[in-house]
This record gives C-alpha cells, structure tokens and sequence, in this order.
C-alpha cells in the first residue's frame, strides 16, 4: 500500500506558524502516524476482501503537479523562502527523519522508499525554485544525500554530453554507496532544447524547466576505465 500527503503535512505545519524546530518535528510525526496508520488499515480490509496477504506500507511524500502537493512547499512552510536556499538540506533530514519515526510507531510493515521524494517535474514547488534560480542540480545532489532517493525527474540540455551524464551518475551512485542508501538518476536530455526552456510531460510527469549542468568536463575520469575501490565500511563483516 502506497501512502502519501505532502499537502497534509504543509497544512498541518500551517497551524502553528510559531512552532519551535522540536515542536515542527513532533507535527511531522504525528501527522505521518495518521496517513501510516489509515494506510495501514485501509491495506488490510483490502487484503482481506481480495483474499490476499497484507505486504507493507511504502509511506512516500510523494509530490504530484496538483497545487498543494509539493515537498518543496514543506520545506518553505518550515521557514525556507525558497526551496533550494541555505538550509534546505538540513530541512529535508528533519522532514525525511520525522516521516520515518512518525510511520514505524504506526505500523509493523512500513517498507519500500520510505520519506520524501524530490522529482522537479512532478513538484510545483521545485519547478517554481528551479525558475527562480534557488534550486540548482547541484543543491538537489546535496539533499539526494538525506532523501530517500536521488536525481529524479530533471531536464537538462539535450546536447549534454555522455560523459557529464555519466559524471553526475557515478556522484549519485557515489553518495549511495558511502551513505549505504538507495539513489537513482533520472536524467532527461531534451533534445533540440537549451537552459530556460521548458518540456511538457503531461499527466503526473508534469512539466520542468531545462536545468543548466557544469560546463567543465570530467570525460577524462569517466574514461579511465577500472572500478573505484570498495569503501573502507564494506568490508565491516
């Protein structure tokens, strides 16, 4: 059973605009120990009607293009003027952090890509900071650091090259291995399409503005082949 609410987590967080960061945080729980909990129950009357066993609850903040229903708009409620400032990743781990507490006190089954997802396309709010100049793919790879996925749903120019795609990859595929944590790239080269443009998607993809990458190139490194060493907690066992 996937569960979600970005937009009941702002909203909750917009009754008490005075909140201390402690108090922001017990919202949080509280709020995901409500959606986790419905989840839940709403899974089991449905496993039990279909004659199936009952599997996990993925509890996701997962954005959708519908106003309201935007992790970035979270993050602004909690006290960022835009998201993508000095700042937002420390207020992503304590939202991320707070979902997961709230969710495991709810239910036995929580699973899957549990806390919040940052795609631009499918977010409002992301889209609106990317315009803006607050959100860069650089500030999104510092926050893939405490989400729980990576570069996700992000339009960059069609003619950038394969090695600076292989680049920020192997910086995702970095970070995941060092963290001991799932991230993925989801990368879209719009081809005939530059910087300040904008793509359509449609439907829940949404649509993105074209972001700019690094203009310096790492085609050596990504060239050298070989493999980059296990990190040293790998061999923990």
């Amino acid at each position: 059973v996937g569960v979600s609410g970005p937009g009941v987590v702002r909203a909750a967080l917009a009754k008490a605009p005075d909140a201390n960061i402690t108090e922001v945080a017990d919202i949080i729980k509280k709020t995901a120990f409500k959606i986790t909990r419905m989840g839940q129950l709403v899974g089991m009357e449905a496993s039990k009607r279909l004659g199936v066993p009952f599997g996990i609850v993925d509890l996701s903040l997962a954005p959708t293009p519908a106003v309201g229903d935007s992790v970035a708009h979270i993050l602004e409620e909690i006290g960022l003027e835009r998201c993508g400032t000095h700042g937002t990743t420390a207020t992503l781990a304590l939202l991320n952090d707070a979902v997961k507490k709230g969710g495991v006190m709810a239910s036995s089954y929580v699973g899957g890509l549990s806390g919040a997802f940052i795609p631009v396309s499918e977010d409002q709010g992301m889209i609106d900071a990317v315009n803006e100049g607050a959100l860069t793919i650089e500030k999104l790879e510092a926050m893939t650091c405490v989400c729980s996925v990576g570069l996700d749903m992000i339009a960059v120019p069609g003619d950038t090259s394969a090695a600076t795609i292989s680049g920020i990859i192997a910086d995702e595929a970095a970070i995941g291995m060092v963290n001991q944590k799932t991230t993925a790239v989801r990368l879209i080269p719009v081809i005939g399409k530059g910087v300040g443009e904008t793509v359509e998607f449609g439907g829940l993809l949404g649509h993105a503005p074209i972001m700019p990458v690094n203009s310096f190139s790492c085609e050596k490194f990504v060239n050298r082949t070989g493999r980059i060493p296990a990190p040293i907690h790998s061999f923990k066992n």
